[in-house]
């Protein structure tokens, strides 16, 4: 079964780019008219998180600190009562529904999602994330014939416009905006972005777009053409309507089949480092899962194996991320700065395992959020307090 999985989630995030090239050129035909004019996210079962309310983003975020020298120091999770900005998110492939589209239905693997990647954004933002029939694993898998699949895909695509149409005539107000998704998700924003953000009036409201996990294009050497004509990749953390993204790598692995470069003529992946927006390399604050991955072994995390008891583990100055370009393309490389003579961990987990063996082909794609998680939320608070003094201008 986690073969299967596996097998499904490498096909997920290679696929779904190519069906939304080939997609992207048929969005006028895309037939949002019913889900907006219905008003399908009027109702709040269509929505995963929504503010003011007990859902799905409300979980356990409490996180163990582990220093190098194996003391363990408890960080608890707060967030404010009302945040100044708002979230918009959009989940990465996660349904193992046998269609080539998700149902309605919410699941475990929503609940498990909601708290890696968005729930604790609840600290700088009011987080929406309305639900979608994206492309399942099984289709975007390469198995159903290619153009059920671009079907499926203008199907997730107009759930995902339907919700942030109705998001902003009925919940916005003319707050800030976050975009954040990842894998699909990102995928289904970089479509929003450019259809209906991009040189568009809501892209006033943009405090900044995370599109982490996927490949956005720029042309080389520049931050701003390609994918979008007028949003820039992101290059400090003082700059809004910009764009953060990237793909993460082991150093020591790097990527494989070309996934971080593209074949577009004079154009190049876009990598953004969240920890470091203007380059180089710096330290990740990391939320990183205390339980098995996809596959992958149990985390360790003291040389003794002192057991963790909290859903999330920090291991501050243990790793490092820069954005590096080389034969391979462009792509975030995660370095450990492990000391054999400590008590902490040398290693973490986060790679993804088939019949045992280490796949490298997605790198380190199942944490790409927890690896910068930290840097994300401070990226986001610095990128909010600037929007909100222009807001006074």
């Amino acid at each position: 079964m986690i073969s299967r999985m596996i097998g499904a989630l490498i096909g997920a995030t290679l696929f779904t780019a190519s069906v939304s090239a080939m997609a992207e050129q048929q969005t006028e035909a895309v037939g949002l008219g019913a889900n907006v004019a219905g008003g399908l996210y009027a109702d709040g079962d269509k929505w995963l998180c929504l503010p003011g309310r007990a859902d799905t983003c409300d979980q356990d975020l409490a996180t163990t600190v582990v220093d190098a020298d194996g003391t363990m120091t408890l960080e608890p999770f707060a967030p404010p009562v009302d945040a100044p900005v708002d979230c918009f998110y959009i989940y990465p492939t996660i349904s193992l529904d046998q269609d080539a589209n998700a149902d309605w239905n919410e699941g475990p693997e929503e609940g498990r999602v909601i708290q890696q990647q968005l729930a604790r954004f609840a600290d700088v933002c009011r987080v929406y994330a309305p639900k979608y029939r994206q492309i399942t694993m099984l289709g975007a898998s390469g198995q159903l014939p290619r153009a059920e699949v671009i079907q499926a895909f203008r199907t997730a695509y107009g759930d995902v416009t339907a919700a942030w149409r109705y998001y902003l005539e009925n919940y916005n107000q003319g707050r800030g905006i976050i975009l954040i998704g990842h894998s699909q998700g990102s995928r289904m924003l970089t479509q929003l972005i450019k259809t209906e953000i991009d040189g568009k009036p809501s892209q006033d409201r943009i405090v900044a777009g995370y599109l982490n996990g996927t490949s956005v294009v720029v042309p080389n050497g520049k931050v701003v053409g390609g994918d979008f004509q007028s949003m820039p990749l992101c290059t400090s953390a003082s700059q809004v309507g910009c764009i953060v993204a990237y793909r993460s790598f082991r150093d020591t692995i790097g990527p494989v089949n070309d996934y971080a470069a593209t074949t577009r003529p004079g154009m190049v992946i876009a990598c953004v480092n969240p920890a470091a927006p203007a380059g180089g390399e710096a330290p990740l604050h990391s939320y990183l899962t205390t339980d098995a991955l996809m596959g992958g072994p149990v985390p360790r995390w003291t040389m003794d194996g002192k057991t963790v008891d909290t859903p999330f583990a920090s291991v501050p100055d243990l790793l490092t991320g820069e954005c590096v370009s080389n034969e391979k393309g462009q792509y975030l490389t995660i370095r450990l700065k492990a000391d054999p003579d400590d008590q902490r961990t040398d290693d973490i987990t986060g790679d993804i395992y088939s019949d045992g063996r280490l796949n490298p082909d997605m790198g380190l794609h199942l944490i790409d959020i927890n690896l910068v998680m930290g840097n994300l939320l401070d990226l986001a608070r610095s990128q909010s307090e600037v929007w909100l003094a222009r807001q006074k201008e």
